[in-house]
């Protein structure tokens, strides 16, 4: 019997290399999924919660369309994960009314630990605002009523942490829709917020 061609021994050591390669991909998916799923079974994340707490508005005046208002909110951030915590590097919350910007304001970098509870107390000031004419129209109509929706919006940029791991930064948005009382007798309801991570 005749030796098997040259280009038979090849293509048979090319099929084996392939199959190799292959099953080689294939374990090391396996690998990776299998320590993605350990991870996620001993960290059990969970999404992270928030809500205003309180809301008021001071100094409001509304005259040839400029707008004068100090906007104070105390906006509760739960984090209740076991195992992690959460560096906020950087956060901007602004107030907006009709799709219209109002005011914005900064809040300082934080750490949150594991399972708490963080109060901001953030103050929002509009400074002679320009608002546009049916804008100014509406606000002034919820004015005479007492009470107004507004839109608080946040953006933060955050870090998790677990155990000494920290990971890549994200943006954090966060959206709520309190209604906020003229006269500080009312009382205030807890407004929770929309959250996209």
């Amino acid at each position: 019997m005749a030796p098997p061609a040259p280009q038979s021994q090849l293509a048979a050591r090319r099929s084996k290399l392939l199959r190799l390669i292959a099953i080689i991909i294939l374990a090391l998916i396996v690998l990776v999924g299998l320590v993605v799923l350990i991870i996620w079974l001993v960290v059990k994340p969970k999404g992270l919660a928030y809500d205003i707490e309180n809301g008021s508005i001071h100094g409001f005046s509304l005259s040839d369309n400029h707008l004068n208002a100090t906007f104070d909110f105390v906006l509760r951030a739960y984090n209740p994960n076991r195992k992690v915590a959460i560096y906020y590097d950087s956060m901007q919350v602004s107030v907006a009314y009709d799709d219209q910007t109002v005011a914005s304001n900064g809040v300082q970098p934080f750490f949150q630990r594991h399972r708490n509870v963080t109060r901001l107390e953030v103050q929002l000031v509009a400074q002679s605002l320009l608002l546009s004419g049916p804008v100014s129209k509406d606000l002034q109509r919820e004015r005479s009523s007492g009470k107004v929706e507004l839109e608080v919006r946040v953006k933060a940029r955050i870090r998790f942490k677990v155990g000494t791991w920290k990971s890549k930064h994200r943006t954090l948005r966060v959206f709520c829709l309190p209604v906020v009382h003229f006269s500080s007798h009312k009382d205030f309801g807890r407004t929770k917020c929309e959250i996209d991570l």
